[in-house]
Formats: C-alpha cells, structure tokens, sequence
C-alpha cells in the first residue's frame, strides 16, 4: 500500500503565543507538510512564522473559510489535518489521526466528546450547541457523530474538492447571517450523506491558552444549522 502523505493545515489570526507555545510540541517528522495560513496577524504572527521555518501564505479575504480556500491550494499532502494553536488541539493527537487514516478512513475526527474525552473550552451554550448539532446531524444524515463541529480532524484532501466545500453556492445562509463561516460542519453533514468511511477518536480539549475566541455564536449558530436542514433537502452528495 502507498504511504499517504500529510499536510498540517494551522489557520491563525493573531496567535503569535499560541504558536511559540504549540508548535515546538510538535514534531516535524510527523507530517510531510506544515502549512500556517495568516488572516492578516498585527502581532508578529506571519514574522514568528517565517522565523521558525514554517510554510506560510497571508490571505486576501477575510474570513476561516477563505483562509482553507486559499491555502488548499497550496496543500500537497493527500491527507490533511487542520489544527488550532490556540491550546485547544493537544499535538499528541496528531499521530493517532493519522495511524486512523491509514486503516483505510476517509475521515477522522478527533472527538472532544467520544467516550471519556471532554472539553474544557465549552461554556454551557457551547456545549447544549454542539449537542444539538450532532443529534440533528445523525438524525438527518446517517452518521452517529459525537463531535460534527471541530476543526481537529484528518481527511482525505481531495474531499474539499469533491463535496464542493470550495464553493461559495454551498454556503448561501452567510448572507442572511451576515458573517463568512467555517467548512467543519458542512464538511460532516456531506461526508456522511456521501456514506464516506468516517471515525472518531477521543481527544480531550484544554481551555484555549492564547488567542481571543472568535465564535459568533447565534450568527454563525444560526447560520449552520440552516445548512444541516437544506442539506437534507438537497439530493447532491449522495452515493451513485
């Protein structure tokens, strides 16, 4: 079998503690690939960056989701991880997502709520949310997630493309909301109606260390779960 090369995709705005703190923790030997894609840092994120080595690409538009448009296509793994460095994704976990993926998985979450794992960072909105999401996830598209929402995960790169997550049609609720989202949500709901190999493993979430919380909870809450609902409606992303 043909050994699957990985990229660790880092989104960050702003995070130049987070990543002298999280990136040494991270050994370069695990992955093929370290790509950090900057929103427009004033704190000597891109610098630091730069400094230490790292691969690094500054936005042309705002907003996460044009952070992984841009960057994709500078990704040469054939798997992708997506981390924050914020202290909320343990670096340990890394190998284990990628172990995962080489049993044959399109896509593995790593799950702050499988089993014993548990997130720290939740408030109790966040966690009545994110509970919601899952239970309106597997009822209406199949899979039983415990964690559809998390940007920590492994997937085939590819997938981006192929589900259309690249796509500005396939993220029509931001103009009624007002605000430009994140691909994680959409992402689950299309690979589990797609019937793609999915798996999660438990990791726990630590309270973020560094970095301001970025989460627009009713907009961008709102806003997914009107995706979840015409994603049900919709007859694309089905298996042939």
């Amino acid at each position: 079998m043909t050994k699957l090369t990985t990229t660790l995709f880092i989104p960050t705005i702003n995070e130049i503690d987070g990543l002298k703190a999280i990136m040494p923790k991270i050994d370069r030997s695990w992955v093929d690939q370290i790509l950090i894609v900057d929103g427009n840092s004033n704190d000597g994120t891109v610098e630091y960056a730069k400094s230490q080595g790292y691969e690094i690409h500054v936005q042309t538009k705002k907003g996460l989701r044009h952070a992984y448009n841009e960057g994709f296509e500078k990704i040469r793994g054939d798997i992708v991880i997506t981390f924050s460095p914020d202290g909320n994704c343990i670096p340990d976990f890394i190998p284990k997502l990628i172990e995962e993926m080489h049993k044959g998985y399109d896509m593995v979450v790593a799950s702050r709520y499988k089993d014993d794992a548990k997130s720290d960072d939740d408030d109790l909105i966040t966690a009545f949310g994110n509970k919601i999401f899952n239970v309106v996830t597997g009822l209406l598209h199949g899979f039983p997630y415990t964690d559809c929402m998390g940007i920590y995960r492994a997937y085939r790169t590819r997938f981006y493309y192929d589900l259309d997550l690249d796509k500005e049609e396939s993220y029509k609720p931001e103009k009624l909301f007002q605000t430009v989202l994140g691909i994680e949500p959409l992402l689950s709901v299309r690979a589990a109606k797609m019937k793609l190999k999915i798996s999660e493993i438990p990791a726990d979430e630590p309270p973020r260390i560094y970095g301001v919380r970025k989460l627009q909870i009713f907009r961008w809450g709102g806003a997914y779960m009107s995706q979840v609902i015409l994603e049900y409606f919709s007859k694309k992303y089905r298996p042939k």
